[in-house]
């Protein structure tokens, strides 16, 4: 496993395969880039003033990033990406996504 090394954080991606209203399978040129994704190793922290600042991040956490962030990686077929803390804008509350796997459930 990678282990990310100061305030830097590795997400594993989740790539979906996209299809268009007709079926046909969009190639990776054409998707948008993810910008959400879970975190599963977090670095130690960053030092300021001589002082360790920990992560506000944890693993198990979903994220929303940047979309040009970070360095991509593949390792045992699953897609993860490098990046700062810094690059991360938003942690998802579980309740949020529960509530957004519902609504797609019962569409």
């Amino acid at each position: 496993m990678v282990k990310p090394i100061g305030s830097r954080v590795l997400l594993e991606i989740n790539v979906k395969e996209e299809t268009t209203a007709s079926g046909i399978i969009l190639p990776d040129q054409a998707k948008e880039k993810p910008t959400k994704g879970k975190i599963v190793a977090v670095g130690r922290g960053r030092y300021e003033n001589g002082s360790l600042i920990p992560p506000e991040v944890k693993e198990g956490d979903t994220v929303i990033y940047s979309k040009f962030a970070g360095t991509e990686i593949k390792q045992n077929d699953k897609e993860y990406l490098i990046l700062n803390e810094s690059d991360i804008l938003a942690v998802i509350d579980d309740v949020e996504e529960s509530a957004e796997k519902e609504l797609v459930q019962h569409a």
